[in-house]
């Protein structure tokens, strides 16, 4: 990896690194190592390199991609049920540690709370993943045992031109959906008494909140830069892209906390 002048790593550098690994174990450890080193001031935003094009990022072989219609739904009062219900969830994080790691190797010129925001979204995103993959190990499964899909990163590709459009259309939207169903997650795996996978969920739904804020206060940032209304361009953004493919029930009071109005969430229920 690359030093500036001041003999500081490159940030940049430190985010493609984490997105091209494929060991999940290698990018959690990488992401926390890369995380800290940020908070001590030991990377530098000083960067001569424009960012690739968006490819895949770097992902172990299993689990094996599918559409996400394909990907198996299993009842939850099987262990193997409840594992791939867990799996899924696991997946979605694994791919999160590689969506926080491109919002900062993918958009430059921003202030530096934005890329502080960000790596810190991918450590919490990297312990989410440790967590529910320790579950996994618990119950007998390791992550990779069941299909997954690729719905997330797709999005990503879609929004690489605009830091605008990826952060009113990956945390607002994608992430969002978190907010939305963890908590029936939570009550069905407390109804088959499985408080140990509740436990996990608790955290994520507690920092996902904080994620989604996180996307917001951009997204804001953004709109109110070029003169826009935010809540006029989520709307219009969400009929571009997402015509018909958004659905309640929404959880309202997780999302305003996560930075929606309570105009948008009326206007969301009218999608």
């Amino acid at each position: 990896m690359k030093t500036n002048t001041m003999g500081l790593l490159d940030l940049f550098d430190a985010a493609s690194c984490c997105l091209e690994i494929c060991d999940p174990d290698e990018k959690v450890r990488l992401t926390q190592q890369y995380a800290q080193a940020w908070r001590d001031g030991q990377l530098s935003l000083d960067s001569n390199t424009v960012p690739k094009s968006i490819v895949e990022p770097g992902r172990p072989a299993k689990p094996e991609l599918v559409m996400p219609a394909d990907v198996p739904r299993r009842g939850l009062g099987s262990e193997e049920g409840r594992a791939a219900l867990l799996h899924a969830v696991t997946h979605i994080e694994f791919n999160a540690i590689n969506l926080a790691w491109d919002a900062v190797y993918r958009f430059r010129d921003m202030p530096n709370q934005y890329y502080s925001d960000w790596v810190r979204v991918a450590d919490e995103e990297a312990y989410h993943f440790q967590l529910l993959r320790q579950r996994l190990n618990e119950m007998g499964y390791d992550y990779g045992d069941f299909p997954g899909h690729n719905g997330l990163w797709d999005m990503a590709k879609k929004t690489a031109f605009d830091p605008m459009v990826r952060m009113a259309l990956v945390p607002r939207v994608l992430e969002a959906r978190g907010l939305d169903v963890t908590p029936g997650m939570m009550k069905r795996l407390r109804n088959v008494g499985d408080l140990k996978s509740v436990a996990a969920l608790e955290i994520i739904l507690r920092d996902e909140v904080g994620h989604v804020a996180i996307g917001s206060r951009w997204f804001k940032y953004h709109c109110d830069k070029r003169g826009l209304n935010m809540e006029q361009t989520f709307r219009a953004l969400i009929s571009q892209y997402l015509a018909g493919q958004l659905r309640g029930p929404f959880h309202y009071e997780a999302r305003l906390k996560a930075g929606f109005s309570e105009q948008e969430l009326r206007e969301l229920e009218l999608l």
